[in-house]
């Protein structure tokens, strides 16, 4: 079953060095970016996610890929709210109401 993870990158080289990167993480079942270093990506596991974006990276960057739970806050236009409602997985919830805001 396919999961929502988050990608965030802090990235030392010039941009036009990270096509392949950007390659890999539009190439996903579905996919989100408002933030300028963070994805949010739909692929079956967080191992799998990585061995496709290691080799896209270079030795100074950093990179964080974690899962996404329902547990969430924070100030993004509604439609990336929209997004998050209907990819990140419910069943888990343990918190009824998230703090969801648009701007």
């Amino acid at each position: 079953m396919a999961k929502v993870f988050c990608v965030s990158y802090d990235l030392k080289d010039p941009p036009g060095n990270y096509s392949g990167l950007y390659k890999v993480l539009t190439s996903c079942a579905n996919w989100w970016h408002y933030l300028e270093s963070t994805w949010l990506v739909v692929d079956e596991s967080y191992d799998l996610l990585w061995k496709k974006l290691q080799p896209q990276l270079g030795p100074k960057d950093g990179l964080l890929v974690i899962g996404v739970t329902d547990e969430s806050a924070g100030w993004l236009p509604k439609d990336a709210w929209d997004w998050i409602k209907q990819n990140v997985d419910t069943t888990t919830q343990s918190k009824p109401d998230a703090q969801l805001t648009a701007v």
